[in-house]
């Protein structure tokens, strides 16, 4: 009975030294999700992924972003009406680079967010876990943004039909209270390339673009709202130096030296835009401190 007792005692022993070398080798359980948040980001780790809380949101007031006053005023309406539980568009915002897509999506989690509105940011590298995502989002009473920044494609990359299937093409209706708001610089997210063009056929005095083309615009023609977004002339480039200079609290006592500064700042960096904009701004408020401790 004891030498029972006794390898009873070694195998449970051994058992549990297997157990505990099994558990190292285990993914380790998705952190819970903090419901109470505005915004996330989607994080993985191995095949596991989650919701991760963002503890200090991107804050951006709308009335910030000036040139765009067309583009604000069609994704506020959108918005709007999504929050309210009304019918509305998944959005593609493309165009030129720093001219406010981002910020404007931001901006719309700062003005509804009190109203329900959260905000979900999606790595394009994230986007076959979409139907994992709305899935765990499907019946809550929040409304909930997916952002993809950035968006472009190569054919063969997952998530490009992945993205597809969730705007419209999948058996499974996306839950109505998820949309997703992209942005690119490309208008078709994918390269076009001329070997493409030159497929194109004439059959009776009408043009059949190539299959490859046509699949390149469908994604794109997916998104109910298009938003396209343009480079900034000097005047627009100058109005939102000085939305910035404002917003930062700098007190300008010569604006044609604050002008002057503006425009060789842009022309250091090649562009006119409102990133740059932003940019110069801080430069500018900051120096001005500095003078005043000084």
């Amino acid at each position: 009975m004891l030498n029972t007792a006794v390898d009873l005692g070694a195998l449970l022993t051994r058992a549990e030294s297997v157990l505990a070398r099994l558990e190292a080798w285990l993914p380790a359980a998705p952190p819970a999700t903090d419901w109470q948040a505005i915004a996330y980001r989607w994080r993985k780790r191995g095949d596991t992924g989650w919701l991760e809380a963002v503890a200090h949101p991107h804050v951006i007031e709308a009335t910030h972003l000036t040139g765009i006053d067309e583009q604000k005023q069609r994704i506020e309406q959108n918005t709007r009406q999504f929050v309210a539980g009304r019918p509305a568009n998944n959005v593609l915002l493309t165009g030129a680079r720093g001219t406010g897509k981002s910020s404007l999506v931001k901006a719309q989690l700062t003005q509804f967010a009190a109203k329900g509105l959260r905000l979900i940011e999606v790595d394009k590298q994230h986007l076959v876990d979409l139907a994992d995502i709305t899935a765990q989002l499907a019946g809550r009473k929040q409304r909930y943004i997916l952002f993809c920044d950035d968006l472009s494609f190569e054919a063969s990359e997952p998530g490009y039909k992945a993205l597809k299937a969730v705007l419209d093409g999948s058996i499974a209706a996306p839950p109505d209270n998820v949309l997703i708001y992209a942005t690119s610089n490309r208008r078709h997210l994918m390269p076009e390339y001329m070997a493409e063009n030159a497929l194109t056929r004439h059959v009776d005095g009408e043009v059949h673009p190539d299959e490859a083309v046509e699949e390149k615009v469908s994604l794109s023609e997916r998104f109910g709202l298009w938003l396209s977004f343009y480079p900034f002339d000097q005047d627009a480039y100058l109005a939102i130096v000085d939305t910035w200079i404002a917003a930062l609290g700098v007190t300008v006592k010569d604006p044609a030296l604050l002008r002057r500064a503006a425009l060789q700042w842009s022309l250091e960096r090649g562009a006119r835009s409102g990133r740059v904009a932003w940019q110069f701004a801080r430069d500018y408020a900051g120096r001005q401190v500095k003078r005043r401790v000084k």
